[in-house]
C-alpha cells in the first residue's frame, strides 16, 4: 500500500511542476500582452493628441479664411462703389460704347478662373490667353480716356487699389484654405492611425485576458496538485510511523524472548557471556 500512495504521489508530482510550469509561462505571456497593449494605448492618446491638434489648426485657419474673405468682400465692395460712379459717368457723358470697365474686369477674372481650374489645349488655353490680354488692353484704354478727368483718374486710381487689395486678399484666402486643408487631411491620418492603434490594444487586451484566465486556471489545478501532495504526505507518513513501531515491537520481543532464554540457562547453571549479561540488563531480567 505504501509503494502504491508513493507511486501516485510522484505522478501528482509531475502533474504539478506541469501546472506551475504552465501557469508561470501563461503568466509572462500575459504580462508582454499587457506590456503591448499599454505601448499601443500609449500610442492612440498620441495619435488623438496630434489630431486634436491639427484640428485645432485646421478650425483657426478656416476662421482666418472666413475673416480674410470677409475683408476681401469688403474691398470688392468698395471697388464696386467706385466703378459704378465710373460707369455712370460714361453714361452720362457718352465717351464709351463699349462694355464697361466693372463687367470686362468680371469677364476677365471668370476667364483667370477658368485658366488656372480648368485644363485646355495648348491651341485653346493660348486662345484664352489672348481674350484675357484683350480684354485687358481694353480696360487699360477705357481707363486711360477716364483718367483725363481728374475726378474719375482719383477714383479709377482707389478702384484699382481696392481690387489689387482684394486679388492680395484672395491670393490669401487661397493660401490659407490650402494651409487648413492640410492640417484637415494631417487630422484625419491621426484619427485613422490611432483607430489602428486602438484596434491594436483591443486585440492584446483580449489575449491579455485570455492568458491571464488560463494562468489562474492553471495556478488552481497547481493549488490543488499541492492539497493533494500534503494529504499523501500525512498517510505516508502516519504509514511509516505504523511500520517503523510495529518493527521496532518485533524486534523487542524477539530480544526478550532470547532474553528469557538465556535467563532460563544461566538460573540453570550456565555461564553468561558479557553480552549476554548487556542483554538481560537491557530486558532488565537482572
Amino acid at each position: 500500500m505504501l509503494n502504491d500512495l508513493m507511486e501516485k504521489r510522484k505522478k501528482t508530482l509531475a502533474e504539478s511542476e506541469e501546472h506551475k510550469n504552465r501557469r508561470n509561462e501563461l503568466n509572462a505571456n500575459a504580462s508582454k500582452f499587457a506590456r503591448e497593449r499599454n505601448t499601443l494605448n500609449n500610442q492612440t492618446r498620441e495619435f488623438v493628441e496630434e489630431a486634436q491638434k491639427n484640428k485645432d489648426l485646421r478650425d483657426k485657419s478656416n476662421q482666418e479664411v472666413l475673416d480674410i474673405k470677409a475683408q476681401r468682400n469688403e474691398m470688392n465692395d468698395k471697388a464696386n462703389v467706385l466703378f459704378e460712379d465710373i460707369e455712370s459717368f460714361k453714361k452720362e457723358h457718352g465717351t464709351q460704347k463699349n462694355r464697361g470697365v466693372k463687367e470686362l474686369q468680371k469677364q476677365i477674372e471668370y476667364m483667370e478662373y477658368r485658366q488656372q481650374t480648368e485644363v485646355f489645349t495648348t491651341d485653346k488655353e493660348r486662345e484664352l490667353i489672348e481674350k484675357i490680354k484683350q480684354m485687358k488692353g481694353q480696360v487699360r484704354e477705357q481707363e486711360a480716356e477716364l483718367e483725363q478727368n481728374k475726378e474719375m483718374r482719383t477714383k479709377v486710381n482707389e478702384a484699382r487699389e481696392f481690387r489689387k487689395q482684394a486679388s492680395d486678399l484672395h491670393a490669401k484666402v487661397t493660401e490659407v484654405a490650402e494651409l487648413a486643408q492640410k492640417h484637415h487631411d494631417l487630422m484625419v491620418e491621426s484619427y485613422r492611425k490611432a483607430d489602428k492603434s486602438r484596434e491594436a490594444a483591443d486585440a492584446a487586451h483580449k489575449s491579455f485576458v485570455e492568458a491571464q484566465e488560463a494562468a489562474d486556471a492553471e495556478h488552481k489545478f497547481f493549488i490543488a496538485c499541492q492539497k493533494e501532495l500534503r494529504d499523501y504526505d500525512k498517510v505516508i507518513s502516519g504509514l511509516r510511523k505504523k511500520t517503523k513501531k510495529v518493527k521496532v515491537t518485533k524486534e523487542q520481543k524477539a530480544v526478550r524472548k532470547e532474553a528469557e532464554s538465556l535467563f532460563k540457562n544461566f538460573r540453570a547453571g550456565e555461564k553468561l557471556t558479557t553480552d549476554d549479561i548487556l542483554l538481560l540488563q537491557r530486558s532488565k531480567l537482572i
